[in-house]
């Protein structure tokens, strides 16, 4: 029986089974670190030390444990499955002749820990290993490409190390490039505990901060900042009834009584900014909750304020959002029933765009 445990990224997070397989294996194998987070837990069994690039030996010493009859447990920090042991132990078990048991006991990722500490930042994403001792440069640059231009969140793994920054540099550039010099990067280093975070628009990303045992979560084009949390929006409908004065515009909007551009015209114009459309004087998606575009809850009093928001008053943005509007709106009250539509909509201009304001 071999088993390749997930130690999680510290002993606060280490899961009950990871415990269990610990306790019932005979003979533990793994880095070295990583086997002396635990000594308090293997005493009294055997232990094999490898460095750092002996996974091929580690997973030939465990294989060999096992063939004797021992119980043997593979550790891994974060999870085996992601740039872990795993991997490694059944690309190699294969060439042996010989049934052995495997049981995979899953632990907190890098990701997943990282994430935690910066706030509510994944939504759909990728994970990303800058390492290029065995991954092609060109290979990784594919990846980084096609995840920033899928406007996926990206967790980044092996960042730089003192004998390769190319990646980095290729990384850094390919975010300012696709993304923007505002894209939000959230930086967790667990070189000691507790773990370092902090937050950087990617323009001021630096490598001095960074190391090998730093997580880089990259937001993607919704993301914001909020009293310190990162977080990425995932359009819940947040329900609210219509005002009145909504109800009076979006029936005339319908006739095509309202005005198109700026409403100059208007005794509050510019309730914004100068050169702003009034198309959507009453905003179609209120209350969104999404602080990405610049709105805000004013704190105690249930009421979204759209004072810092402009989106919907940008042309290209009232050209997107009628494209398909009047499909999802016929009469007021759609506003409210059809909301999650709308959300929808907002979405698929906002990342269309690539605006938030």
């Amino acid at each position: 029986m071999i088993n390749v445990v997930g130690l999680g990224q510290n002993r606060e997070n280490m899961t009950l089974g990871a415990l269990s397989a610990i306790q019932d294996s005979d003979v533990i194998v793994g880095y070295s670190k990583y086997i002396d987070s635990i000594s308090d837990l293997i005493e009294g069994k055997e232990v094999i030390k490898k460095g750092m690039g002996d996974e091929i030996k580690r997973v030939e010493m465990a294989i060999s444990k096992s063939l004797e009859g021992y119980d043997v447990a593979i550790v891994s920090s974060g999870d085996p499955g992601v740039f872990g042991m795993a991997n490694v132990l059944f690309q190699i078990l294969s060439k042996y002749n010989a049934n052995i048991e495997v049981d995979v006991y899953p632990g907190v990722s890098a990701l997943n820990y990282s994430a935690s500490l910066l706030g509510a930042p994944l939504h759909d994403f990728a994970a990303i290993s800058l390492s290029d001792l065995l991954t092609p440069l060109s290979e990784i640059k594919t990846k980084l490409e096609y995840s920033l231009k899928a406007n996926l969140i990206i967790a980044i793994y092996n960042p730089i190390s003192k004998s390769r920054k190319e990646p980095f540099k290729l990384f850094k550039d390919l975010v300012l490039d696709i993304r923007g010099p505002d894209t939000l990067i959230g930086i967790v280093n667990s070189e000691s505990y507790p773990s370092k975070v902090s937050v950087v628009r990617a323009e001021d990303l630096i490598e001095e901060k960074i190391n090998m045992s730093t997580t880089l979560i990259v937001g993607n084009k919704m993301t914001y900042l909020d009293e310190g949390y990162m977080i990425t929006p995932r359009g819940y409908v947040i329900k609210s009834r219509l005002n009145p004065l909504a109800v009076d515009f979006y029936e005339r909007y319908f006739q095509g009584k309202t005005p198109k551009g700026p409403n100059t015209e208007c005794g509050y114009y510019p309730c914004h900014e100068h050169g702003q459309y009034c198309d959507f004087c009453y905003c179609p998606f209120y209350p969104c909750g999404d602080k990405s575009t610049g709105g805000k809850w004013i704190k105690g009093k249930d009421v979204w304020s759209c004072e810092d928001c402009m989106w919907v008053h940008k042309k290209e943005n009232i050209d997107c959002i009628k494209s398909k509007f009047d499909d999802i709106v016929k009469e007021p009250n759609d506003l409210i029933k059809n909301k999650k539509e709308l959300l929808k909509l907002r979405r698929e201009c906002i990342l269309k765009n690539n605006s938030k304001i």
